[in-house]
């Protein structure tokens, strides 16, 4: 069957039972004109283009996904950002000790000009002046690329300045340290000194000083300490980053002296500062220190008969000679105020304090007196108030100690001095009850438990033994 199909600009194809068979042009060029071959380039490659395209929708149908949703689908793929370098401030601590002569300018000069140190030291003056800063102290200065950060002073052992940058203006405050603290038992017996019973305990000079100071009142460590005297006590230790950095409060403790049982508890009555107490809740405080020194050795009793190593003559010495070394401190007795101080050619460098009662105290021979000492000065028992010293008719470094009683001299052994105020009825329960467990630690029958604190602890409780 033939069949005729139109074509484009007249071109007609002629299909023979679906072949084609014949191919007429009824546009006949004039024959005078060269004719122009067919380009059958082309038409070469369509069977080949029809094929390959057949043969990519079947594979598409034959090997694509299942069902209508034929869209492409594509993983999302992760385009990371390139990292920049981040620099980090280099932060630098120096710490060391002051050292004698310098000062705040020379300390802090290269962080500042003159007049900020100038209007440093008064902004410091209300919180701690500048200018007592002392050699001997620790110290730290911290910067950040090589700029001022902070300086921390140890003002003592319980307080820090710190003056810190924020943003623009310094900051000068005082901060109390932090301690890590522990507590423990520590237990001694006397062979000669108290210094060395506590060296053996293991513990230090500065621990002895502490015992030392709260029996001051009932016991002479000159004159009334024994072979066999026996101690123990409830003692907190501070640490600073894993190291020993010295004592807090002794919390109880106990001196057997001579066969006589002494012992004290730390207690705060209401609003009043902490004070040591017996078990009955009475103060151990007296109105008299058994002694104006710590530790020495007397040299010369109270007699009114004795012959005067210089001078070869006998003669009253209505007082009481400590041989000590030279610069050892000496305390006041009583509370009271200082009615002479000066120089004489047979005293030396002396202070004379008036307390109640119609009892005076004299201190001779001292190298020098303590900072701030002067006629008219109220002090306070147990303060500083000279040192010990050769001065005036001395033979050797001592403190010749006395003490009148409405003008008459008078033993300092000899005098039944009252003690202080007592608990007060209202924490009387309160303070035997803490009382208690502290006895049963001193005599090793409470739980032993451990606590680590920050601060302190209260009143014996959060304790290890």
């Amino acid at each position: 069957m033939v069949t005729a199909a139109p074509g484009k600009m007249g071109l007609e194809i002629w299909y023979l039972d679906g072949m084609i068979k014949k191919i007429r042009y009824d546009y006949q060029p004039p024959r005078t004109a060269r004719s122009t071959p067919p380009r059958r380039g082309k038409r070469r490659f369509f069977p080949a283009v029809l094929i390959l395209v057949a043969l990519t929708v079947g594979g598409l149908i034959l090997f694509g996904p299942s069902g209508p949703d034929l869209q492409a689908r594509t993983s999302p793929v992760e385009i990371s950002a390139p990292q920049s370098k981040i620099r980090l401030p280099v932060r630098n601590r120096i710490a060391a000790v002051i050292s004698a002569g310098e000062t705040i300018s020379s300390l802090l000069g290269g962080y500042f000009t003159p007049q900020e140190i100038h209007d440093l030291g008064q902004q410091s003056k209300q919180v701690f002046p500048l200018t007592r800063i002392c050699a001997g102290q620790p110290y730290q200065i911290c910067t950040s690329d090589d700029k001022f950060e902070s300086f921390i002073y140890e003002i003592d052992q319980e307080e820090q300045l710190v003056i810190r940058r924020e943003e623009d203006q310094l900051l000068v405050e005082r901060v109390p340290i932090e301690y890590e603290i522990r507590t423990q038992i520590v237990r001694g017996q006397v062979e000669s000194s108290l210094f060395e019973a506590v060296s053996k305990a293991g513990e230090t000079s500065e621990l002895a000083t502490a015992l030392a100071d709260i029996f001051a009142w009932d016991i002479d460590f000159v004159r009334d300490l024994r072979r066999g005297d026996t101690f123990s006590a409830l003692v907190e230790k501070r640490y600073r980053e894993g190291q020993p950095a010295g004592y807090g409060r002794v919390l109880a403790a106990e001196f057997r002296n001579n066969g006589e049982l002494y012992r004290a508890f730390a207690y705060q009555d209401d609003e009043r500062a902490v004070s040591y107490y017996d078990e009955t809740g009475r103060s151990v405080r007296k109105a008299f220190l058994k002694a104006p020194l710590s530790f020495s050795r007397i040299s010369s009793g109270f007699t009114f008969k004795r012959f005067h190593p210089i001078t070869k003559t006998w003669k009253a010495h209505p007082a009481i000679d400590y041989a000590a070394p030279r610069g050892t401190p000496i305390k006041t007795v009583g509370d009271g105020t200082i009615i002479r101080i000066g120089y004489t050619q047979w005293n030396g460098n002396f202070v004379e304090v008036r307390h109640n009662g119609g009892y005076n105290t004299i201190y001779l021979h001292m190298s020098k007196f303590a900072s701030g000492m002067k006629k008219g000065r109220r002090i306070s028992q147990g303060q500083v108030i000279g040192y010990v010293g050769s001065t005036g008719l001395a033979t050797g470094a001592h403190l010749c100690f006395r003490m009148t009683h409405n003008g008459a001299p008078v033993n300092p052994y000899k005098v039944k001095a009252p003690a202080a105020r007592p608990v007060t009825e209202a924490n009387m329960t309160d303070f035997k009850q803490r009382t208690r467990s502290l006895v049963a630690r001193l005599e090793g029958r409470a739980e032993v438990r451990t606590a680590s604190l920050k601060t302190p602890a209260d009143n014996g409780q959060n304790q290890r033994n």
